[in-house]
């Protein structure tokens, strides 16, 4: 093979060439106009359901009830409140309207993992003098655990890295090519939060004094290893590829009858719903905030202990991106619904296999897949292109829950546009 081949192929897989990408936005209009009202149906309806009430992610439709409270996590918001305060006294006053929102605004779901086919609200970092975007990191440095903001970074580079890979789209495959933006008012009692949003990172974090919500957060790679160039030897998803296969493996044969939906994971061997060339297996994307997903797979209430620690263990591989006392209080609520928990897979179990898991309780949705080619034209998933995904559901997604029992016990004027 030359020397060309190597430079941009990963794999075995090369470069996909003309998509209509630039400055992180999908640009329909370059399309033919026939073909403009198809290509859109490829998008989810992020800015519609937006629009929607939110209920949140429910197995029938209906919320159960009472599964969050306000309470103290023991973790302390000042860091992150003054992080907050610093980036926004440091805007100019035109930044600051673009970038600051509402605490219940409708734009905590506009987000994609993709590229926004609209206008995007917020600041994108990419736009930022080196000091403004060091202070909007600071934010989230201050609001993770030391795990989840390496995570955050290492999925920010290694979006560079694809770019520098395979040569192409370079002002959209960057470091810094993600829109930011504030939510109410940096405190250390009042509610309010950040979002960060872009290709394989979709942060959502709501504080209310020392408690926090990290939830939707989708985090991605394609591929999960830079492998060369400025980024060679940052990877992601080890432990979490690790701790599904460990857990898949402790399986039984009449339990793995249950737990595995499919044991393939190649396009032609699933429905169609399950082979989407956008979500892959995922269903708690982009616009599926209010989306009905019954729970399937195996019940955690026969697992042995040892499972069950695996099952935990797991958890905790998405657990650990929050601060050691919301970290904590996450996943005692995990354990407190263990029994309703369902663990579901679809693909197989080797060391090399490409693969999808989902765990599934009233507190919890995880999903972990491995997606076909993007910007690599491997048609098929592989391992080395990565979806993740942690839900609240029943309403807890972005602390609507909190933010809505926070209203009703000290401003309950406030409380109408939530309901």
């Amino acid at each position: 093979m030359d020397d060309e081949y190597e430079k941009t192929h990963y794999r075995g897989f090369g470069p996909v060439l003309g998509l209509p990408i630039q400055d992180a936005r999908v640009d329909l209009s370059a399309f033919p106009p026939e073909l403009q009202a198809v290509v859109r149906e490829f998008f989810p309806p992020v800015l519609e359901r937006a629009k929607e009430p939110l209920v949140g992610i429910t197995t029938d439709g209906h919320v159960v009830p009472d599964l969050f409270a306000l309470q103290d996590t023991d973790w302390n918001p000042e860091p992150a409140s003054k992080a907050a305060t610093a980036f926004l006294d440091c805007l100019t006053p035109a930044q600051r309207e673009e970038v600051l929102f509402a605490v219940d605004a409708d734009e905590w779901r506009i987000w994609i993992n993709a590229f926004p086919n609209w206008d995007p609200h917020g600041l994108r970092l990419e736009d930022l003098e080196p000091a403004q975007r060091e202070r909007a990191l600071a934010i989230l440095q201050a609001s993770l655990s030391a795990t989840g903001f390496s995570d955050a970074r290492t999925a920010m580079k290694l979006n560079a890295a694809l770019g520098e890979l395979i040569d192409r789209y370079r002002d959209t495959l960057t470091e810094y090519s993600y829109s930011f933006a504030v939510f109410g008012t940096p405190s250390t009692t009042e509610p309010w939060g950040w979002q960060l949003w872009g290709h394989h990172l979709d942060v959502h974090c709501f504080i209310i004094g020392r408690q926090m919500v990290l939830t939707p957060t989708f985090i991605g790679a394609e591929p999960t290893e830079a492998d060369r160039g400025t980024h060679k030897g940052l990877r992601l998803f080890d432990e979490q590829r690790t701790a599904g296969l460990d857990l898949r493996r402790s399986l039984h044969p009449d339990q793995a009858r249950q737990a595995v939906l499919h044991p393939s994971i190649r396009a032609q061997d699933l429905p169609a719903e399950l082979a989407d060339p956008v979500n892959g297996r995922h269903l708690g994307g982009a616009a599926q905030d209010n989306r009905v997903i019954p729970y399937a797979g195996l019940p955690a209430g026969g697992l042995s202990p040892r499972q069950r620690e695996l099952l935990l263990h797991l958890v905790k591989t998405y657990a650990q991106r929050l601060p050691d006392g919301p970290a904590a209080v996450f996943m005692e609520s995990i354990e407190q619904h263990l029994d309703d928990t369902h663990i579901a897979w679809i693909g197989g179990s080797g060391d090399g296999d490409a693969f999808y898991y989902r765990v599934h309780s009233p507190v919890v949705l995880i999903e972990y897949d491995c997606h076909q080619g993007v910007f690599l034209d491997n048609d098929q998933p592989e391992p080395f292109h990565v979806h993740t995904i942690v839900r609240t559901p029943n309403g807890g997604d972005y602390g609507r829950d909190l933010l809505r029992q926070h209203l009703a016990h000290h401003h309950p004027q406030q409380r109408i546009g939530l309901l």
